[in-house]
């Protein structure tokens, strides 16, 4: 049987532009669709066997386009882009719907004393540190040590900015107090993600040129990155954790709400960076600058690196 798969087909090239926002959108409505999330290891492991053959040259007889297509989609929602390895189900971000979904609901409806607050909290921080470690840059490693300390700081204040708002609007309108779980989720946020990804930010991560070359390691580059995930994550709670509560002081059937709130907001903040994320040669640590200088003269105006998400 003929392959149905061009010759000129690079399966790493995403299928949409990833240089317009509308491009992002597609590429990780794609990758987040929570239906991968069901699927066996077995399933993914056959994809991922696809898309390493096709990046070998080799795909079996008869396999179309759309085939190839669907085992790169599953691929990118199940495996780390720098180390190939399978994602635990939790921190993928195809599972952040209904896990997400399911934890904002509860800390929505139980925000009225101080242990459902600090027990919800502490649910949700657990939840992001796994998620925010599962999506690192993996380039970087980080010790137990450091996601213990990351864990424990990020919990910390999470708890504190929740408990400490929920004391002082005991007075104030239910709606305000409803919003107190967003505040602790967003201060957590600025804590957690920089915590958990600390080597990156001390170390560098690794960028390179438009052809995957190794250029070397750059703080700048993580920086960027990471301030860029933190700008999501607190995007992708907004609209369910401020807007929600509006609504659920009004109309006390917020539940289909909330799910498709959850569903579309993970997919457009996912989409306002790149993932694969560019930073101008001239803006990079002095010494690396002269470093790519050197080796390549005025030739790499641009390097890129894997933000995570």
């Amino acid at each position: 049987a003929k392959c149905d798969v061009p010759d000129v087909l690079d399966i790493d090239v995403p299928r949409w532009d990833q240089a317009t926002f509308m491009g992002r959108l597609r590429h990780f409505f794609n990758i987040t669709d929570c239906r991968t999330a069901l699927l066996p290891d077995s399933r993914l492991d056959e994809a991922k066997a696809l898309v390493e053959g096709c990046r070998a040259g080799s795909v079996p007889p008869g396999t179309t386009e759309e085939q190839l297509y669907y085992a790169k989609k599953l691929y990118d929602s199940a495996f780390h882009p720098d180390t190939g390895d399978r994602m635990n189900l939790i921190g993928r971000m195809s599972f952040q719907v209904p896990g997400g979904m399911a934890i904002t609901g509860f800390m929505l409806q139980f925000y009225r004393t101080v242990p459902a607050v600090v027990f919800w909290q502490w649910v949700n921080q657990s939840f992001n540190a796994l998620v925010n470690y599962t999506n690192r840059n993996a380039a970087s490693p980080i010790t137990l040590k450091q996601i213990g300390i990351a864990y424990a700081t990020a919990t910390s204040t999470a708890l504190a900015t929740a408990v400490g708002l929920n004391l002082y609007t005991k007075r104030a309108p239910p709606l305000v107090a409803r919003w107190v779980p967003f505040v602790a989720v967003a201060a957590a946020n600025c804590v957690n993600i920089p915590m958990m990804r600390q080597q990156e930010i001390l170390n560098g991560i690794v960028v390179t040129d438009e052809n995957g070359n190794k250029l070397g390691h750059s703080r700048k580059a993580a920086v960027t990155g990471i301030t860029q995930v933190i700008i999501s994550r607190i995007t992708m709670a907004a609209p369910g954790m401020i807007i929600l509560p509006i609504i659920m002081q009004r109309l006390e059937r917020y539940r289909f709400m909330q799910v498709r709130l959850q569903f579309r907001c993970l997919k457009t903040t996912c989409s306002l960076f790149p993932q694969q994320c560019s930073l101008a040669t001239s803006k990079l640590e002095p010494e690396l600058r002269e470093s790519i200088t050197s080796q390549y003269g005025d030739k790499v105006k641009y390097v890129y690196f894997n933000k995570g998400l």
